[in-house]
């Protein structure tokens, strides 16, 4: 498996150096219940809500051997994605498994949770993510 983030326009890419140990997406339906009269309590399925994504990891300072990619050290990775958080753009989530992509969205940073824990200079981080949907715009004559 291998995990990468992006700017949009993929001129920044970031492949994870360790794969977290778990990754939990949320994909939620907006769902609604309603309370009636002689029906009681009824649920309407709605339509799909915006998932999110949340994994665990750490930035190595160290270029460890066994890392997937050693182009950026610790804190490096944290101050891209501080940018790109920054720009208030979205950024491209891919994960990939063996044969196949397992997930390609455009996400939006909701937060990043770092700092060291074990006396190296490893960075380790929380990141959470939600699923980015682009408007598609109409042009209209004035």
């Amino acid at each position: 498996m291998e995990i990468f983030l992006s700017t949009k326009d993929r001129k920044q890419i970031i492949k994870l150096p360790v794969i977290p140990p778990e990754i939990k997406v949320n994909s939620p339906s907006q769902n609604e219940i309603y309370s009636t009269i002689s029906q009681g309590d009824i649920k309407l399925i709605g339509p799909p809500g915006l998932r999110t994504i949340s994994f665990s990891s750490f930035f190595p300072f160290e270029s460890y051997s066994w890392a997937k990619d050693r182009t950026y050290k610790g804190m490096r990775y944290v101050h891209m994605i501080e940018k790109w958080k920054a720009s208030k753009e979205p950024i491209r989530l891919v994960i990939t498994g063996k044969k196949a992509s397992i997930l390609n969205m455009l996400c939006a940073i909701d937060s990043i949770e770092f700092g060291s824990q074990d006396g190296t200079s490893d960075i380790y981080y929380t990141l959470s993510l939600s699923e980015f949907k682009l408007l598609p715009l109409q042009k209209r004559k004035a």
